[in-house]
């Protein structure tokens, strides 16, 4: 029986009137219709409705007793996640050739608050991303013979054509990522620096102010970059995202115009192309970049070798100021990297509000004082409390537990979810004198599901006073919003809490830490002991894989993956509760592709589609990973071949079925050939075999009405030397 608090009282208001009803023949046996509407039953209805709301507040005590008890326990429910992201700020003047600075904290008010991490410089240009591309193969047929004579014009033996392709036309992302190593002949991503407009005086007016200006004082450009990754392949041991040696060079124009200049990177938000942020460059002067010339009529070698690509839109090439280059350095020995968006005067920002100096009371002298911020979701880190004393206000120290905090000493702790910080009690930590003010500095706070915003839903930032107007681009949404925990999630919680510490020894103890990883909706989690997912062997000591299968409610196809930032996240929770011995690694589910027939004779024919409809979701429900789903009710069990005499089970329990035909499994042809080769039956069943670190994922199903399920299914299912030249494909 499960351990529920009692109710100290039970009875209802129901039952307080009958209860009252059956005493009045013994107190006033002259009263005898005692019905509704009589005066004295009214007053009955009265004390009844007020003897209610009393039992109420009394049946309160066990869950406040139960409150006490999570407090007791050093528990806080979690606070909210702020969502995060990046935006492109441009001057919406081309007129303005002179730089707006948009200070740190600039806020976003719609349609969700948000406000910019960092200080922006807006500089007054427009980039735009380029790749040095392989041709296709119908292109390369198309210019072989073109090829030929531009190597006997630069008088080289061999060369490689490439077509000048934009990346990230109109500013917008490209999610699927573009490939700027393997798709490229340079693996390089070049972006163009365009002044607003191609008149010689703006373009001379905007290299001045990137060279320095009037105050000659180096320009700190902002470009942003998001990386896309794939998805990992089943059983990819995911790890800590190792980061990326690159360089940032800027062409120089001198020379040949193949000369370049590395860039001093004054911070780097992606962590080394490991996650989406802003790197910081410094330009050199203006007399240290140009631009080459780019008109093929006057320089025949214009975009060949190591120069920049040729721009043939003559009014674009009029707007070019400078050409940086992202290369990643040889020791990297990168043979692929997608990024999903790059530019410039690109600024993060945090679903977060700053609040400034605020008094919150005044000390009483009581121990264990505990005051309101006045917002939830507060951020520890930025969270600044003084104190008034006798010398003035004086800043306290946050700590995670006033009771470890030695006498007198000046510490408080805050409860981010809720918004309160306390004091300590004299002895364990000091305690603010009567009538003394207590006020907030400084602190941010926010956070929510609501901040997760679509591309393009951010379209202003308030910008300082007297500047031209802004004009802001969300290249990709925002992420990571997170609501506050319930308390009933919070309770749900401690017991594990308590089992395990927040440390991942036991198998339980994994399993639970990982299926609570802050911000991420796991929906199963699977510990394979002494398994190395890279040999797929077990009995390896030291050894823990953590299988991660994320939540997804809705659907049932196809079967559910989780992506690597999910992975990574799900590594770096366990990693820091790992024991020290422990070989951890978190891996994507390796999905074995299988194919069903079925058919099924029916009850009723007029009802013939809406029972298929049942029949294919049965199936599908059967083979699924996450609960309800699997023979069990609790997702397919890893390692449990597939019978067919199962799925026909699940198939006759579908109301409008009469009989079941005997159903057809199908396996993936060898090789990856494509199409799907039928399961022998061996002893009258049909089975596949399916690995201890394997699911089954439904990939390809058919459903008829007769007396024989099909015996086939279609084939579908639910891919570097000499001189760089550029070359123009013909378009018809």
């Amino acid at each position: 029986m499960p351990i529920r608090p009692p109710a100290l009282d039970d009875r209802s208001f129901d039952d307080l009137v009958a209860d009252l009803v059956r005493r009045i023949p013994a107190h006033t046996p002259e009263w005898t219709d005692a019905r509704e509407g009589d005066p004295g039953r009214t007053l009955i209805d009265l004390f009844a409705w007020l003897g209610d709301t009393i039992l109420y507040r009394a049946n309160l005590i066990p869950e406040r007793q139960r409150l006490a008890f999570l407090r007791l326990l050093g528990q806080q429910m979690r606070p909210a996640l702020p969502a995060r992201g990046l935006i492109q700020v441009s001057i919406d003047n081309p007129a303005v050739t002179d730089p707006v600075t948009l200070p740190a904290r600039s806020a976003i008010a719609k349609p969700v608050w948000f406000e910019t991490e960092t200080e922006l410089s807006i500089e007054p240009v427009e980039s735009r991303a380029f790749l040095k591309r392989r041709p296709t193969t119908a292109e390369a047929l198309q210019l072989r013979d073109l090829l030929f004579d531009l190597q006997q014009l630069y008088g080289v033996s061999s060369g490689n054509g490439y077509v000048a392709t934009p990346a990230f036309v109109g500013g917008a992302a490209e999610p699927e990522g573009r490939d700027f190593v393997a798709d490229s002949i340079d693996h390089c991503l070049w972006l163009a620096l365009l002044a607003p407009t191609p008149e010689p005086a703006t373009v001379a007016a905007v290299a001045k102010t990137l060279g320095g200006g009037t105050s000659n004082r180096r320009v700190a450009l902002s470009v942003g970059l998001v990386p896309a990754f794939d998805a990992p392949a089943p059983l990819e041991a995911v790890t800590a995202r190792a980061p990326i040696p690159y360089a940032w060079e800027i062409c120089t124009g001198r020379g040949a115009g193949d000369e370049y200049l590395p860039l001093e990177l004054l911070a780097d938000g992606t962590g080394g192309l490991a996650r989406a942020g802003i790197c910081r460059l410094l330009l050199p002067g203006a007399d240290d970049f140009g631009v080459p010339g780019n008109d093929v009529v006057r320089d025949y070698r214009a975009g060949t070798g190591g120069r920049p690509p040729r721009i043939d839109d003559p009014v674009t090439a009029a707007r070019l100021v400078a050409w940086l280059r992202l290369r990643p350095l040889p020791e990297a020995k990168l043979s692929s990297f997608k990024l999903a968006w790059a530019g410039v005067n690109a600024v993060a920002i945090e679903q977060r509000r700053t609040l400034g100096r605020q008094q919150i009371g005044r000390g009483t002298g009581a121990s264990g004082q505990s005051l309101p911020l006045g917002t939830a979701g507060v951020d520890p880190a930025t969270l600044i409390v003084e104190v008034e004393e006798e010398e003035g206000l004086r800043a306290w120290r946050q700590v995670g537990d006033v009771a470890a905090a030695a006498r007198g000493e000046r510490v408080y702790s805050l409860d981010s979810e809720a918004g309160t910080i306390a004091f300590g009690d004299g002895v364990r930590g000091a305690v603010p004198q009567p009538g003394r003010a207590i006020q907030v500095a400084y602190m941010r706070a926010g956070g929510g599901v609501a901040g997760n915003l679509a591309p393009g839903a951010i379209r202003a930032v308030e910008a300082p006073a007297g500047a031209p107007k802004l004009k802001v681009l969300q290249p990709l949404p925002t992420t990571g919003g997170v609501d506050a925990e319930a308390l009933a999630d919070a309770e749900a919680r401690i017991p594990a809490a308590i089992r395990n510490g927040s440390r991942a020894v036991t198998r339980g103890d994994v399993r639970e830490l990982a299926l609570r990883t802050p911000g991420l909706a796991v929906g199963r989690v699977e510990v394979l002991e002494r398994f190395k997912p890279q040999q797929r062997r077990f009995d390896i000591p030291g050894v823990v894989s953590v299988m991660v299968i994320p939540a997804r409610a809705g659907t049932l196809k196809p079967a559910p993956r989780a992506d690597r930032p999910m992975l990574e996240t799900v590594y770096g929770w366990l990693d820091q509760r790992r024991p020290l011995a422990t070989e951890l690694y978190v891996i994507a589910p390796d999905y074995v592709p299988i194919g069903v027939s079925a058919a099924v004779e029916l009850s009723d024919p007029d009802q013939r589609d809406a029972v298929l409809d049942l029949v294919s979701d049965a199936i599908r429900l059967h083979l699924w990973p996450l609960a309800p789903g699997g023979p069990d009710g609790q997702g397919w069990p890893l390692g449990r071949a597939v019978d067919d005499r199962l799925i026909e089970t699940a198939v006759a329990r579908v109301p409008g079925v009469r009989t079941v035909a005997p159903v057809r499994l199908f396996t993936r042809r060898p090789g990856g050939a494509g199409g799907w080769v039928p399961v022998a039956e061996a002893n009258g069943r049909r089975t596949i075999a399916v690995q201890p670190w394997q699911l089954p994922e439904l990939a390809m199903l058919a459903v008829g009405v007769g007396a024989d399920a099909a015996a086939s299914l279609p084939p579908g299912g639910a891919g570097d030397g000499g001189l760089a030249i550029p070359v123009v494909p013909e378009l018809c």
